[in-house]
């Protein structure tokens, strides 16, 4: 059960029961970015997260990523995940659509974390008036895959060769989740 503590989307402590520890989820601050930056490294390490090869700085990544709709999942006060939006455009037609990044430390996967973090981060991107939220992912990162679909997200399509990755060509499906409350006709 998530908890809200306040009415505001963007400053809530959302807490989430797993097991016998509870888990929060908050607005990233660059205070957390050590510990983001570190379980991003973890992610790329595995070579299945990301084209990616290093973590950028705070600066690269912040300037990178919407100011709005950054999370951290907390558990016992240590950030074991973090999600956050790029725009796909700046141009102002695209304004609703961002692209997701998600990561969850190697130690807490499949403990329930990425969907904690993926449900709080679309309810914020609705908040923000996102209609659109895109994910690319390579396919042999089923659990990522899994974890979209999961969340309302379906898939678009198979970008084949799309990037030379660790010495191979590498296909990236194309995943969305359309707001049913946000850029709907009529509004």
């Amino acid at each position: 059960m998530i908890e809200y503590s306040t009415a505001s989307i963007f400053r809530t402590n959302r807490r989430l029961a797993i097991g016998t520890t509870a888990l929060t989820v908050n607005a990233l601050m660059p205070a957390d970015w050590p510990a983001v930056r570190a379980i991003y490294q973890e992610g790329i390490a595995t070579g299945q997260a990301t084209f990616e090869t290093v973590a950028p700085d705070w600066q690269a990544w912040d300037n990178s990523h919407r100011a709005d709709c950054r999370l951290v999942a907390r558990r016992d006060g240590r950030v074991v995940g973090w999600t956050a939006l790029s725009p796909v455009s700046w141009r102002s037609v695209f304004g609703g659509v961002a692209e997701v990044s998600i990561y969850v430390a190697a130690a807490a996967r499949r403990q329930g974390i990425g969907r904690a973090l993926l449900t709080a981060l679309v309810a914020d991107s609705e908040a923000a008036g996102l209609w659109t939220l895109q994910s690319g992912i390579f396919p042999e990162n089923e659990a990522s895959v899994a974890l979209h679909l999961s969340c309302g997200f379906h898939i678009i399509g198979r970008r084949e060769r799309l990037g030379f990755h660790q010495g191979v060509w590498r296909d990236a499906l194309l995943l969305e989740r359309r707001s049913s409350q946000v850029g709907v006709a009529g509004q």
